[in-house]
């Protein structure tokens, strides 16, 4: 009798670095940025990371395009915020550290049920099933005020008595930690799941579902299983935001929500797995910090998403991909002073125009303050010739120059790619 040889495999230690680098950097972070601004805008950042890479095992991982997926993280954080209640009246014994997961599971069933209806058909279909079934629930939210509490919503106190070791999620610090370690825990579980069958499976039926079909899957059963899972994760997000925020209305369900996700999963990079991170992180930057700053907000992020779908559908995390090849060859040095152009071209014509943007938005919101404004420090008469001619000069001299740039740059990133195809056949050649 022979003994079964063994095999020896080695560390990964990319992933062992990567995701203790991710863990490192949620534990850190309230401690660089220890303000409670900051720290606020940190546990919504990790709600809306959850938030985005439940919405991605839909896009990204099975192609299925939703225009509704705030049905299921905002009515699992309904039914939090209800469990939460009942927890601070006695009613029901439940930690508040596992709230989130009464979120996560009505999250599951509303998308158990919904979806058995939705993912029997795929495309264009599916979208438009999902809309139809959002728009049906955010009717509903505003019909059935004993639920949902009307135009004033469900609030709550997360603060319920006695501690435990000392945690009592008053402090936004302690709501912090437990967002960021759903986070760290979520953000695992959906990882590994892109690693099981199942995933995989959802994969084929993104790329081929007519071959799967073909040799025995039945894939409106994979779609629904897949859109249970990211029910699942997205209703936990809810139960999150329902502890954060304690407060739960009509919005979290609407379409508004619904289209965030899907702008930011795509502006992050469904693509790429950590792609919907970035877009979490970039939709609070968008949605709380942009929206303070300038009132033509969604006028920046419209522009942003379409020059994103133009020039690189494969969002940011794209971008880092490729650059990072161009590394891995040696060929990101020679293009540095090329983005460099890019990037002073682009910004004196994204200056020209956001100072004309900025004049127009106080001519039509702020005429009682009258025509002077700050921009960027600067003082501007909206009304006078001098500062739009400025501003009409500095957009026509950025775009010429970036226009400029942007044509030698090609030659030069042509070329690279080209030493990188040739690197290649060289390789497997040899």
């Amino acid at each position: 009798m022979t003994e079964a040889p063994f095999h020896f495999r080695p560390i990964n230690l990319g992933r062992w670095l990567t995701w203790g680098g991710y863990a490192f950097a949620l534990i850190v972070a309230p401690l660089v940025f220890s303000s409670s601004l900051s720290q606020t805008l940190l546990s919504q950042m990790g709600i809306a990371i959850i938030a985005c890479l439940a919405y991605n095992i839909l896009l990204g991982q099975g192609g299925m395009l939703s225009f509704g997926h705030a049905v299921y993280s905002g009515l699992g954080g309904f039914l939090a915020i209800h469990a939460l209640n009942k927890v601070g009246d006695g009613s029901l014994h439940l930690p508040v550290s596992l709230v989130p997961l009464v979120g996560g599971l009505a999250g599951l069933f509303f998308a158990a049920l919904f979806g058995f209806v939705t993912t029997r058909k795929s495309g264009t279909t599916f979208a438009m099933i999902t809309l139809g079934i959002g728009e049906l629930v955010y009717s509903m939210s505003l019909m059935l005020p004993e639920f949902f509490g009307g135009e004033a919503g469900v609030t709550s106190n997360r603060v319920v008595p006695p501690a435990t070791l000392g945690v009592s999620f008053g402090p936004q610090i302690q709501v912090y930690y437990l967002i960021a370690l759903y986070c760290f825990i979520c953000t695992g579980l959906m990882f590994a799941f892109t690693r099981t069958p199942l995933g995989r499976m959802l994969n084929a039926v993104r790329d081929n579902p007519e071959r799967v079909a073909f040799i025995g899957y039945d894939t409106q059963r994979v779609r629904w299983f897949a859109f249970m899972i990211s029910g699942l994760f997205a209703g936990i997000a809810g139960g999150l935001a329902a502890i954060n925020f304690e407060l739960a209305t009509a919005e979290v369900v609407g379409a508004q929500r619904s289209g965030a996700y899907l702008l930011f999963t795509f502006l992050g990079g469904s693509a790429a797995f950590f792609g919907p991170i970035i877009g979490g992180v970039l939709m609070v930057l968008a949605t709380v910090v942009l929206s303070e700053l300038t009132k033509a907000w969604l006028l920046y992020l419209g522009l942003a998403f379409m020059l994103m779908v133009m020039y690189a559908p494969a969002g940011v995390a794209g971008l880092i991909l490729v650059n990072l090849r161009l590394a891995a060859f040696g060929k990101l040095k020679p293009l540095l002073p090329g983005y460099l152009a890019l990037l002073a071209a682009g910004a004196i014509a994204f200056t020209g125009a956001s100072a004309m943007v900025e004049m127009l938005y106080h001519l039509q919101l702020n005429q009682a303050l009258g025509p002077v404004m700050t921009f960027g420090g600067v003082s501007l008469d909206a009304k006078g010739a001098p500062a739009w001619a400025g501003a009409a000069l500095l957009f026509v001299a950025g775009a010429a120059a970036f226009e400029i740039a942007r044509r030698r740059f090609r030659v030069r990133w042509d070329a690279a790619q080209h030493d990188i195809e040739r690197e290649l056949k060289r390789r497997e050649a040899a």
